[in-house]
């Protein structure tokens, strides 16, 4: 009678008309399987399963619920911790905002619900149902998120706090630390497992953060951040040095930032491993970025580019010298792009020589210098050292000021193809901002052969996207340009959920660009110094399509969304 409280015991007793005898039953049962009173009830058939949950949600004046009822939305699946949920038996139902309604079958467990409420960041609203529907709730839902997804989670959550502290229970590392007894050291599996799962999910970059009291996994998976787990919050310093130690970095060094590189072997390849380390108010912050050459594309038919696209920026890439610039934020592929013209262009009897900052993919038969600004290895420094070697085709990994940005235009017009990238908004922005860094009007205009500006966007997955009619009032609505267009209704898609893509809907990316050519009349223009509207006027005439409308072009050949469209050309 400890573990049910004399209320509850009353209501059962009442409602269910128990006799003395049944209950001195029950209560044996309960001493002898260490059960509490309730479930030693159920056991014996004198209470069903659902009465339990009635009585307590009666005593907690609470409604219960039925599960059987209840179609809980996928993507709550992944909002809680897999490891919390089976541990201390809760079930997402709902979400309005941070407020989050979850299934339990014992509601004043206060601490179990304030565990998963600090883990999550929800404040949790609690319903009651009884312990079998939730126990089969979780099992069976719980399924329905891939098993790729669980993996990762439940390695982390396989240690105990004495373990970790037991195992690892010094904050300074050695090299030795880590020699005959690496394979039975917690921290080495965790740091495979977080590697091998981001592998394994096509995740582009790994963050390691630390909290207050814990800390946390995500993963950057088609340009999203999705959370992936969270490792004890003991064992993140020995994570932290098993990462230097892996990438060649000081361990003992905790107040400046640090970079460094390794290559690891899973999944049946070998990828690159750029590490960088932050130290933070909680610790260091750790973000790897995964270089996998394999996803490299050959060429630019790789790219997946509309015909005017692959033509405009092949009839460029085919002018013996000149500027191209290709422009976008960071994350947009801008040097994917680079890179897929290099291969086009890499042959036996061309010198390719590129300075960057840094280094992402080693290129078979291309020079690459690395910049080591500490040292005087700028890109300016970098690039005037290139042009005395004899180069073809140069490609400086970005220009930032004028000095770089006048030797890369010399180049241009001494005979060499440049290739560099800029960060602005559109195709035409370019212009604006090499007059902004001080390039002449006239220079420019004799140097630039084409400008671009790229985006990537998420793939709907095809097995779950969802069909719908689409008007062009609804996209004007949506704010988005519909000039030229003509149609009454068009089919597009919805993101869904589903195994294969992880419930998010999306699976991979594609890019869109915008090509602007200098031809003779933009050429007149920049030479009458005309803004960057008046260059996208003239462009759009001559046939460049604009960002918004090479995704609107996507949307309408069902690979992306029109939400994913805003989202990427919000800026423009």
């Amino acid at each position: 009678m400890e573990t049910i409280t004399q209320h509850l015991f009353d209501y059962l007793v009442e409602h269910y008309q128990l006799s003395e005898e049944q209950l001195e039953s029950a209560s044996n049962l309960a001493e002898e399987e260490e059960l509490n009173l309730e479930a030693a009830m159920v056991r014996m058939k004198m209470i069903p399963p659902e009465g339990v949950a009635i009585a307590l949600a009666n005593n907690a004046n609470m409604c219960p619920m039925n599960l059987t009822i209840v179609k809980t939305p996928p993507e709550l699946l992944t909002d809680l911790p897999i490891a919390a949920m089976r541990q201390h038996r809760v079930f997402p139902l709902a979400r309005i905002g941070r407020t989050m309604t979850v299934a339990v079958d014992d509601p004043f467990n206060v601490i179990a619900l304030e565990t998963v409420g600090a883990q999550s960041g929800f404040r949790l609203m609690t319903v009651v149902v009884s312990a079998d529907s939730l126990t089969e709730m979780i099992e069976n839902r719980l399924s329905d998120v891939s098993d790729d997804s669980r993996q990762l989670e439940e390695t982390l959550s396989s240690f105990s706090e004495d373990e970790e502290l037991s195992q690892v229970s010094s904050e300074n590392y050695d090299l030795e630390d880590y020699g005959d007894e690496a394979n039975e050291r917690p921290v080495i599996r965790i740091v495979n497992s977080i590697l091998v799962e981001a592998m394994r999910k096509r995740a582009s970059d790994i963050h390691i953060e630390p909290g207050l009291d814990d800390c946390q996994v995500r993963y950057r998976i088609d340009g999203m951040l999705v959370a992936a787990g969270n490792p004890p919050k003991s064992m993140f310093g020995a994570i932290v040095s098993r990462v230097k130690i892996m990438s060649d970095l000081d361990i003992a060094e905790k107040r400046i930032p640090q970079d460094g590189r390794c290559r690891i072997r899973a999944l049946e390849k070998e990828v690159d491993i750029r590490v960088s380390i932050l130290p933070v108010i909680h610790g260091e912050k750790i973000v790897m970025r995964i270089l996998d050459k394999t996803n490299l594309p050959k060429g630019l038919g790789d790219l997946g580019l509309d015909d005017y696209s692959q033509e405009t920026f092949t009839r460029a890439l085919a002018q013996p010298y000149g500027m191209i610039f290709v422009t976008g934020p960071t994350g947009s592929g801008k040097t994917t792009t680079l890179y897929s013209a290099l291969q086009e262009l890499n042959e036996p009897s061309t010198n390719i020589v590129t300075v960057e900052d840094p280094v992402e993919y080693q290129l078979q038969g291309i020079n690459q210098v690395q910049t080591h600004a500490d040292v005087g290895l700028t890109f300016a420094a970098g690039l005037r050292s290139i042009l005395r070697q004899d180069p073809d085709i140069v490609l400086v990994g970005e220009v930032r000021d004028f000095e770089t940005a006048s030797i890369a235009v010399q180049a241009a017009l001494t005979g060499h193809l440049v290739l560099s990238t800029l960060h602005t908004n559109d195709a035409p922005g370019a212009v604006s901002r090499l007059k902004n860094m001080g390039i002449e009007p006239f220079m420019l205009a004799s140097a630039l052969i084409l400008a671009q500006a790229q985006r990537l966007y998420r793939r709907l997955c095809p097995a779950c996207k969802i069909p719908i009619d689409i008007s062009i009032e609804e996209l004007k609505a949506s704010r988005i340009n519909t000039r030229g267009l003509e149609f009454d209704k068009k089919q597009v898609f919805l993101p869904g959920h589903c195994n294969k893509c992880g419930q998010q809907g999306y699976k991979g990316r594609g890019g869109i660009m915008e090509i602007m050519e200098i031809s003779e009349k933009v050429r007149e223009m920049i030479l009458q110094d005309a803004n960057a509207d008046d260059l996208r006027e003239v462009a759009v005439n001559n046939g460049m399509i604009t960002l918004q409308r090479a995704g609107l072009n996507k949307v309408f050949e069902g690979l992306t969304s029109v939400d994913e469209v805003l989202r990427i050309t919000s800026s423009v």
